[in-house]
């Protein structure tokens, strides 16, 4: 296993922007993470990956399930991740009323995240992505992480197991620039991961 991991972490780290079909092998595990309407889970298709995709914005994963419908590749789940199984309100963007798909991307699990309604959520299904990752049972080659602030008990897990080392890469979207409330706790992150000298974490790949 060790040898495997070595050999896979031989490919120089991405760069800001960069596509994800370029870290994606053909036949990789791939976990989108906050898939939306499918934009990064059909770039893991295309390049050969076997996609589980989580969504839990029931207008943006109608569409998921339109785009995906005849790929047996792709695994969806109307559902979010977290560091735990749970039920929770997933807040709705505050321009939602004037088009459910388009502003589906700015929904959250968290109530405080300043574009976001109070007044206007939906209950949703959560899972335990680490528990996820261990029952699968293989590596994983990609998993992108675009929870709108969830990331930081899902990085923090990931790291405290040391989950990432079943993963090749990770990429994951940070919202400390936009939450105020985040930005401790993802310091501390970039911290752990400097200190860990972890090689296959990028935060802030978009």
């Amino acid at each position: 296993m060790i040898s495997c991991l070595i050999d896979l972490f031989k490919k120089k780290p991405p760069e800001a922007q960069a596509s994800v079909s370029s870290y994606v092998q053909p036949g990789d595990i791939c976990i989108d993470c906050g898939a939306n309407i499918g934009l990064v889970t059909a770039q893991m298709v295309e390049a050969g990956g076997i996609v589980y995709a989580f969504e839990p914005n029931p207008h943006a994963f109608a569409e998921l399930q339109r785009r995906f419908r005849n790929h047996e590749s792709v695994h969806l789940f109307q559902k979010g991740v977290w560091d735990r199984p749970s039920t929770m309100n997933l807040y709705l963007h505050e321009w939602s009323d004037d088009d459910e798909v388009k502003w589906s991307t700015g929904s959250s699990l968290l109530p405080f995240k300043k574009n976001v309604r109070e007044d206007k959520s939906i209950e949703v299904e959560i899972i335990d992505l680490i528990s996820f990752i261990r029952e699968l049972k293989k590596p994983v080659g990609v998993l992108k992480i675009d929870i709108e602030g969830a990331e930081v008990e899902v990085l923090n897990r990931i790291i405290e197991d040391r989950t990432y080392e079943q993963i090749r890469w990770i990429f994951a979207e940070t919202h400390d620039h936009k939450i105020p409330e985040l930005k401790e706790g993802t310091d501390r992150i970039r911290k752990e991961i400097r200190r860990r000298k972890i090689k296959n974490i990028h935060l802030d790949w978009i």
